[in-house]
């Protein structure tokens, strides 16, 4: 005799993804980057709805490791989100937190796409940034002559 399986109801079955999704979006802002990485994944294959919690965790006021998480969750997006997914980065060029902007510029380029020139990081020139090597032998003896002359 095999046991009877019991089926689950529509609601039963919402109620679980429900959860799930509470768990993964609380996993999300996790102080362990493996379980925000492994949260974020697990979102990237529940389609609209771990795509919308991918988005707000993005977009909203999350620390940056949750964004980050966020968009590598974006960047693993599979099928007809993919698109929709490299669209909500590209809008995240637009974005004013600077956090958000850096996030999806590595994330695009982490992808291979090309960001557009007006969106493309500035880097600021410092002059002359190389470091030079003074010798000890050197400043000593120029230490020495100043003190002689004050004498």
């Amino acid at each position: 005799m095999e046991p009877e399986r019991r089926t689950q109801t529509n609601r039963e079955k919402d109620e679980a993804s429900v959860k799930l999704l509470e768990r993964l979006q609380e996993q999300l802002g996790s102080p362990d980057a493996s379980s925000r990485r492994r949260a974020a994944f697990n979102l990237s294959w529940m389609q609209e709805d771990g795509f919308e919690i991918l988005k707000n965790a993005l977009y909203g006021n999350y620390p940056a490791t949750a964004k980050n998480a966020a968009a590598y969750g974006l960047r693993k997006m599979r099928g007809r989100m993919k698109k929709v997914a490299l669209d909500v980065l590209m809008q995240g060029l637009k974005r004013r937190e600077r956090t958000t902007r850096d996030i999806c510029r590595n994330a695009l380029k982490l992808l291979g796409q090309k960001i557009p020139a007006e969106y493309a990081s500035q880097e600021r020139s410092r002059g002359n940034s190389r470091i030079r090597e003074v010798s000890n032998k050197n400043r000593s003896i120029k230490r020495m002559a100043v003190r002689r002359t004050r004498q």
